[in-house]
């Protein structure tokens, strides 16, 4: 043993000197290595047994061991038995890693935070999986705006060389944007860039909505937006550079800094259309947005390519392809555009396909694309089909694409969707400020057994009302263009002045009359009764009533999804005229409106009007039952419901004319939660008979929240009355939560 170890201080000492002739190995070892199989390492190693080498060679050859990723240490031996030189690679294991675990971590959790570790277990520690994990953690946290997190991978290893991996966490204070800041911006206002840009400064709310936090990856789309709104203005040669970021104020908030170089700005030049005409150039060129001579705009250049190729592809040419040839002149500063149309051939719509229907039936959906095989292709039919398929309710996921047919002139259109529920069954309570505690069942299907029924039933009870309602509603009755429907219903309600019994039904029927209107026509027949009536008000309002009436009604729904929308409009006009049989004689009219503005960060203003006339067809005043009460959450918010309007003595008679407006602005709060906040303001009154409309306006103002929970609908709104009148409140808060029937 004292041989061995003399002869290899004697080899290492003399071993610079014979480095450069170098010296023959008879053998190579591996020592110290217990997971590795020893194959695995040689295979590593340049060296083997015979070889002449040198010191350079086994550095190398440790080098290459060391890149294997499976070892901290590694050295060589040099030894010589019997005049043999043997080389011996002496390796110390990477512990095994058997648990990963967390601490100090409060706003990600464990299970999210394991998906940003690429190291597995049982596997051996890696330095540069580990610094990568590392990375993503700390990207993870930078997107939840904890700029200041510092992470630290700690290895607790035992005597068996195993490991626990710890990632102490200091996670700090959320860093929210304080100040976003431009430099460079000559020609647009910091207030119409900051307004075009996801990124936003904090503001007061942001402990609820996280406004303010600050992700790489929506900054780096905000660069593009801020590029598209300097093209949209014709600076065509805008640079936006990479955002300085500076924390401020003890490390608690961020400063943001963009420069923008703007360039010159450019006017259209020349304007052209060439290739294949479908018309003249004099009917192609209006449907240009830029003229000669306008600022260059890169949205009405898109916006016009979009048009053109609708109206190619309305005439069959799926294919076309327009490309927007543009010639730059630095010095006039203009530009030349030339639209190149290429329309290929005609496409026509060879087959169909549905897919992912499991239970609605390829009917209901094939009769919401107005497209059928064999006709010409259609684009803006296909985005017709979307937007009807999307509006049913009945699928999650809606999908039209297209893909090549049996020839050249030949499509496939895919038609892909995704069931969702379309059907509830719920027992249980719900509130509101009317009805206080409302106990409630109900079972609705609006995709009744996949083909597109509508079925509802209803019951719900409280200590001020109770309601039982049952309809029915076939959209395509016997698979024709007329929707037929029935109801059946049954009330029972006290107020402070009297109690009311309705019981009824009705049957309708209609039919499309445009694209997005139908007009229906409708029976109903109602008994009603009261009892319980204060002294103190006329009797011609109440007493056993008798309804038999026809309604006319168009209705219109333009808005772009109806369960939610954000554009468009919905329209309602009635005229109901009762005195067929039956006690009762009147004809009301109604005429309603709903319009839907989009705004900026997902906003929407909404104006809703409605007004009412009924008038007497005979000598009998119409029933109580069928004048207009506004008031309430539902109607004129910041008044009690159904008191306002005419009263007699201190009762509320309702009134044969009646007018309100709401005009509200809805914004986003929690988006992944569908939570909203609402500003309004409402006008209208009511009015009797010899009254004019429009007279005497009551006004409110106020806020709320509206949130489409688990429970239901939830409503939360607080009305303030402008001028308060006699035993009217100043404000009234009101909510109801749970499905309303």
């Amino acid at each position: 043993m004292l041989k061995k170890i003399l002869l290899t201080l004697c080899l290492l000492l003399v071993a610079t000197f014979a480095a450069a002739e170098g010296f023959k190995v008879s053998d190579v070892l591996i020592e110290g290595n217990d997971r590795i199989e020893t194959s695995s390492i040689l295979a590593a190693v340049s060296i083997k047994p015979g070889d002449q080498v040198t010191l350079e060679d086994i550095d190398q050859a440790m080098q290459s061991i060391f890149r294997l990723g499976r070892f901290d240490d590694i050295s060589a031996e040099l030894t010589e038995i019997q005049g043999a030189k043997l080389i011996t690679f002496v390796v110390h294991e990477l512990p095994l890693v058997r648990d990963i675990l967390f601490d100090g971590n409060e706003e990600i959790t464990d299970e999210k935070l394991h998906t940003y570790v690429s190291v597995k277990i049982p596997e051996l520690y890696n330095h540069a999986k580990v610094k990568a994990s590392v990375r993503e953690i700390e990207k993870a946290y930078d997107e939840e705006g904890y700029r200041a997190t510092k992470i630290d991978p700690q290895l607790n290893v035992d005597e068996k060389n195993e490991a626990v991996l710890t990632f102490k966490i200091e996670e700090g204070q959320k860093v929210l944007v304080d100040s976003i800041r431009f430099q460079g911006n000559r020609s647009v206002a910091e207030d119409e860039l900051q307004d075009g840009i996801e990124t936003k400064e904090r503001w007061w709310l942001s402990w609820i909505t996280g406004r303010g936090a600050y992700q790489d990856e929506t900054m780096r789309i905000d660069l593009e937006r801020i590029k598209a709104i300097y093209q949209d203005k014709g600076y065509m040669d805008v640079k936006i550079r990479q955002p300085q970021l500076e924390l401020i104020k003890e490390d608690k908030y961020l400063d943001v800094l963009i420069e923008v170089d703007e360039g010159i700005q450019y006017r259209l030049g020349k304007l052209d259309i060439q290739g294949d005409l479908l018309r003249s150039k004099e009917e192609l060129l209006p449907l240009v947005s830029l003229k000669p001579g306008d600022v260059f705009n890169r949205s009405k250049l898109h916006d016009s390519i979009l048009r053109l190729t609708d109206l190619y592809s309305d005439h069959g040419y799926a294919n076309v392809n327009i490309s927007p040839l543009t010639s730059k002149n630095s010095e006039a500063q203009t530009i030349s555009l030339n639209l190149d149309i290429e329309q290929g051939v005609k496409v026509f719509v060879e087959k169909i396909k549905i897919s992912g229907n499991t239970k609605t039936r390829d009917k209901v959906i094939r009769r919401e694309i107005p497209l059928v095989e064999g006709e010409q292709y259609s684009a803006s039919k296909i985005k017709e089909a979307n937007r009807r398929l999307r509006n049913l309710g009945y699928f999650e996921e809606v999908n039209l694409t297209t893909a090549p047919g049996s020839a050249v002139d030949q499509t496939v259109l895919n038609v892909d969707v995704t069931e969702q529920a379309t059907g509830t069954f719920s027992v249980g309570a719900g509130y509101s400020s009317v009805d206080k505690l409302i106990l409630q069942g109900s079972v609705t299907q609006n995709n009744f057994l996949g083909r597109g029924y509508k079925l509802n039933f209803s019951a719900a009870y409280s200590s001020r009302s109770q309601t039982f309602s049952l309809g029915l509603t076939d959209p395509y009755f016997l698979d024709s263009d007329w929707t037929v429907g029935m109801d059946a219903y049954k009330t029972e309600r006290r107020y402070d002045s009297y109690d009311q019994f309705r019981t009824g039904g009705s049957l309708r029927a209609g039919h499309s009359i445009g694209k997005y209107s139908k007009a229906f026509l409708s029976y109903r027949y109602e008994q009603q009764e009261y009892q319980g009536v204060d002294l103190g008000v006329s009797s011609r309002f109440f007493g056993n009533r008798t309804v038999s009436s026809v309604t006319g009604e168009i209705v219109r729904n333009s808005t772009d999804y109806h369960p939610d929308p954000s554009r468009g409009g919905m329209s309602n006009f009635s005229l109901e005229y009762a005195g067929l049989i039956g006690t009762e004689n009147f004809l009301k009219a109604i005429v309603e409106h709903r319009q839907f503005y989009p705004l900026f960060w997902k906003t929407v203003f909404t104006i809703h009007g409605k007004v009412g006339y009924v008038v007497p067809t005979s000598g009998r005043t119409v029933s109580i039952t069928e004048r207009f009460f506004l008031g309430g959450i539902r109607t004129m918010r910041g008044f009690e419901t159904f008191e306002l309007g005419p009263k007699e003595g201190t009762v509320f008679i309702g009134g044969e004319k009646m007018a309100y407006f709401n005009f509200e602005y809805t914004f986003p709060i929690i988006k992944s939660l569908g939570l909203k906040g609402l500003l309004f303001y409402d006008t209208g009154n009511a009015w009797l008979g010899g009254e004019g409309f429009f007279t005497d306006m009551r006004n409110s103002v106020g806020a709320g929240i509206r949130w489409n929970s688990p429970l239901g609908p939830l409503r939360l709104e607080w009305g303030y009355n402008l001028a308060p009148r006699d035993n009217e409140k100043q404000s009234v808060f009101e909510f109801s939560i749970g499905s309303a029937f």
